[in-house]
């Protein structure tokens, strides 16, 4: 990874709100939301809030799934006697070497990172030469059923058309919950807010010339199978305020500065070692 990549996962991590909320115990042993959330961002390189919402909920699962797997393991383990072999012991002591250097650059990393100021008056100059940056896109808030095949697909539909308002709204959530093959389905198809471009083409192009209140009347095919749209609710493209942009203009910036000051740093690390 390198050293801007790294800067910004370290931001995300140290800057976002987490809290230690219990998703799910395996034999006693908790398994937090912030253990979850840590693993993600570093997976993702801090750009998991980025990735579309159903991307989210699948790999949030995915995660979950695979930190109960380790706990499953490591207490097999633990009572099978492997921690106390020499194997173990020689492995463990061997990664702890290579832990302790990773680990000091990481605290390292962070601390040069906190180092970094930038001004208010750079954060507005920023922002005034480059508002093409802070035009929020239009967004939608949809739902969506997604079938194996287009002949389910307009049966449901079928059994929707003819409805309006919270009658529609209602019987399109209970059917995707019963009959979506897609990870938001037990959500009632729930996507969430979403820009343009974010979704596939295919459900991209039809969504946003959707009514708010209204379902697609055919299939959407895409390479995931065929969808029926629900379009809850829009939100027109604006121009963010510098208020609105601030601290994301800040972090930014410290990024920015944080790379260089790295670049003279290690210049400076490599000029006064020895290196042979």
């Amino acid at each position: 990874m390198n050293t801007t990549l790294k800067a910004m996962a370290l931001t995300a991590l140290f800057t976002s709100m987490t809290y230690a909320a219990t998703v799910v115990t395996v034999n006693g042993k908790a398994i937090s939301d912030e253990e979850i959330n840590r693993v993600l961002m570093e997976g993702t390189q801090g750009r998991f809030n980025q990735l579309p919402k159903e991307k989210q909920d699948e790999l949030r699962k995915r995660i979950t799934d695979g930190l109960i797997t380790q706990e499953l393991v490591y207490q097999d383990a633990k009572k099978s006697g492997v921690l106390k072999s020499k194997e173990y012991i020689d492995e463990r002591n061997a990664m702890m070497e290579r832990i302790d250097r990773q680990l000091a650059a990481k605290v390292w990393e962070k601390q040069q990172f906190e180092k970094v100021t930038v001004s208010e008056k750079e954060v507005k100059a920023y922002f005034d030469a480059n508002p093409q940056e802070f035009i929020e896109k239009e967004k939608v808030h949809a739902r969506h059923i997604l079938l194996k095949t287009e002949t389910q697909a307009k049966d449901l539909i079928g059994k929707l058309k003819a409805l309006k308002g919270n009658a529609l709204k209602e019987k399109f959530i209970e059917l995707a919950k019963t009959e979506s093959t897609g990870p938001s389905g037990p959500k009632g198809g729930d996507l969430g807010f979403f820009p343009q471009g974010q979704m596939v083409p295919a459900f991209n192009d039809v969504v946003f010339k959707m009514d708010v209140g209204t379902i697609t009347m055919t299939p959407v095919k895409s390479q995931f199978g065929y969808h029926i749209i629900y379009l809850e609710e829009k939100k027109t493209g604006k121009q963010l305020s510098f208020e609105e942009v601030k601290s994301f203009v800040d972090q930014r910036l410290k990024i920015e500065k944080f790379k260089k000051d790295m670049e003279i740093k290690m210049k400076a690390l490599k000029d006064t070692a020895t290196i042979s």
